[in-house]
């Protein structure tokens, strides 16, 4: 796991694209704290940076960017999962390796395949590989889109980088996107593709880019895609195809010649991975879980029924409104994009790296395939009140209650508008009165983007799994996943977004898939005979923190208000009173510390 960064400008010198991509990835070192280096084409018009954290071949062996064949080169962020399996298919190609790291399988596998060969990685990575012969780059993102990836093209000038805080000191004037804090106010997050700058881009997952340095002209393709099909049913022994492909995700990422951890929640998805982690590594898996002293929000009993199961080491972790407090101001200056959350992430992340851990395992993907959220609930709802006349959807919109405020969302056109109305975090007659803007001006950004599929031809539960996998999970969980925890060297893992599992659970018939009391009864039954059922037969609580009362009467939130406008500290009066939710409330919070930045 690494950072990485590059640019082609065939209009400075070579020194300053040079010096560009070193202070970039500067920037980047906490992410890959372990190593460095830089790549330099014989034209000195392209520059390949990376910052590595060594998880696979600790030796010198894997520095980065690495070349093969005296051809092709490579700058690298991520793990190939099924790099061994695709070493062994080279190797009886005719193709040698010097090293240990899958960094090398991905080259020898493009001097094979070429771009083919990205259909063939199962793994979690973002990339830029260049082919000196045909002076060709490509930019590569994982089919998930587990790892972020921003980019620019600037008359035809490329630089990319693994954040977007890494390209702020790129000399290319950048423009403010002046439409952020809506997304931020609507989402509670920026979503894909866009960012605080308009020439910024996140690459869409499943694609690359491909720069031809000879004629300065890119392209940007699709390789992979997911989608759903209804070719499974019951009496395919689902339970048994579920487990399996749960017990190879876990086994191949639990690969690494550095220590790998898990997270344990003590909820469902976490406990599976650490109970199943922990038979498969012979001394054990290390656990990491977190509690408060609000016994409402804390998971310990639960985690303590997983731990009494588990022969590796356990670490329990208790949070405090002090800790609160006074790493709040750190967990902002590491945050990229805006987002309202990742709090709980950071935390766990810095205790993570203090035990010596690399890697961690955590339970994203599971709620979004498996039905665990409420949303898949409410989706036949959501549907039905879609189809109320708009004018009579808009009177809801100065509601003071959130859930009603929100039924004006559903005025949008298709799996947009039905997102908002469940995740939402301030309506659109809201934002508009915040930021002191039009109110139809503000309608437009948010209906007009980002463009997303139409999915009414889904079974509702699915269309449910399409706006979660798709929308919350991708523009928010692994975001904030990702760069939460990268900003203390340790990477997150996520077996339940394998490849080959996705695939799997998508083809389910989703009669099948949802079926059974419980939420997510499918991924229970698979795991039973190791699952405890305290953990199981209870009430869902999430990986949350008690932040609405730690925010109350914190130091640093009133600081802030201190000089806030009046919009803002009457929403500050509204939280205190218990009328505003606390992610609602880090929202602005975000807004008034980036607007100071």
């Amino acid at each position: 796991m690494c950072r990485i960064a590059g640019i082609v400008n065939f209009n400075w010198s070579t020194e300053k694209n040079q010096q560009t991509v070193e202070i970039m990835c500067h920037l980047l070192k906490h992410g890959g704290p372990d190593d460095g280096g830089i790549f330099t084409s014989q034209n000195g018009a392209l520059v390949l940076g990376n910052r590595r954290l060594a998880l696979v071949d600790l030796s010198q062996a894997g520095h980065q960017p690495m070349h093969y064949q005296n051809r092709f080169t490579i700058t690298y962020n991520g793990e190939l999962y099924n790099y061994l399996e695709l070493k062994n298919q080279l190797v009886l190609l005719g193709h040698q390796f010097s090293n240990h790291t899958d960094t090398e399988v991905i080259l020898a596998a493009f001097a094979e395949w070429n771009v083919h060969a990205f259909e063939k990685f199962n793994g979690m990575y973002a990339f830029a590989l260049y082919d000196q012969t045909t002076e060709m780059l490509y930019v590569v993102r994982d089919a998930v889109g587990i790892k972020p990836l921003y980019y620019s093209v600037k008359d035809e000038q490329l630089v990319f980088a693994s954040e977007v805080n890494a390209l702020k000191n790129v000399d290319f004037n950048w423009t403010k996107n002046e439409h952020w804090p809506v997304f931020l106010m609507a989402y509670g997050h920026i979503p894909e593709p866009y960012t605080t700058y308009q020439e910024v881009s996140t690459l869409h997952k499943g694609s690359f880019i491909k720069y031809d340095l000879k004629n300065r002209k890119h392209t940007i393709q699709s390789y992979a895609f997911f989608s759903f099909s209804q070719e499974l049913n019951h009496g395919d022994n689902l339970n048994n195809l579920i487990r399996n492909q749960i017990e190879n995700a876990v086994q191949s990422q639990l690969v690494a010649d550095a220590p790998v951890g898990v997270f344990l929640s003590g909820g469902i998805d976490s406990s599976i991975l650490a109970l199943l982690s922990d038979q498969y590594k012979k001394e054990g898996i290390q656990s990491l879980s977190i509690y408060f002293n609000e016994n409402e929000y804390s998971e310990k009993k639960y985690q303590d029924v997983v731990m009494a199961k588990l022969k590796g080491e356990k670490h329990q972790f208790l949070i405090t409104k002090d800790d609160f407090e006074k790493q709040l101001p750190n967990v902002f200056n590491s945050m990229d994009l805006p987002s309202c959350d990742g709090i709980n992430t950071w935390f766990i992340s810095k205790y993570a790296r203090e035990l010596g851990l690399k890697a961690v395992l955590s339970g994203i993907g599971a709620d979004e395939l498996f039905g665990g959220y409420p949303s898949f609930q409410r989706m036949n709802l959501a549907r039905k009140l879609s189809l109320m006349p708009n004018s009579m959807l808009q009177l809801f919109k100065k509601n003071t209650k959130k859930p009603f405020n929100r039924i004006s969302y559903l005025s949008m056109d298709g799996i947009k508008g039905i997102y908002l109305f469940m995740r939402g975090h301030y309506n659109v007659h809201e934002i508009a009165t915040y930021l002191e803007a039009d109110e139809r001006e503000i309608w437009n950004i948010i209906n007009d983007n980002p463009m997303l599929g139409d999915v009414k031809q889904l079974p509702s539960q699915n269309q449910a799994s399409w706006m979660e996998f798709n929308l919350y999970m991708q523009n928010q969980l692994l975001k904030d996943a990702d760069v939460m925890s990268m900003a203390h060297g340790v990477e997150i893992r996520v077996p339940f977004l394998d490849k080959n599992l996705i695939k799997s659970v998508l083809n389910i018939n989703a009669k099948d898939k949802y079926s059974g009391d419980l939420p997510k009864q499918l991924l229970i039954d698979s795991c039973k005979d190791i699952l405890p059922e305290q953990v199981w037969n209870r009430k869902k609580m999430g990986f949350g923190f008690p932040f609405s009362n730690w925010m109350k009467n914190n130091e640093y939130l009133e600081g802030l208000m201190q000089d806030s406008n009046k919009n803002t500290k009457q929403y500050y009066h509204e939280f205190k009173n218990g009328n505003l939710h606390w992610s609602q409330m880090m929202s602005l919070m975000i807004m008034k510390t980036r607007n100071e930045a």
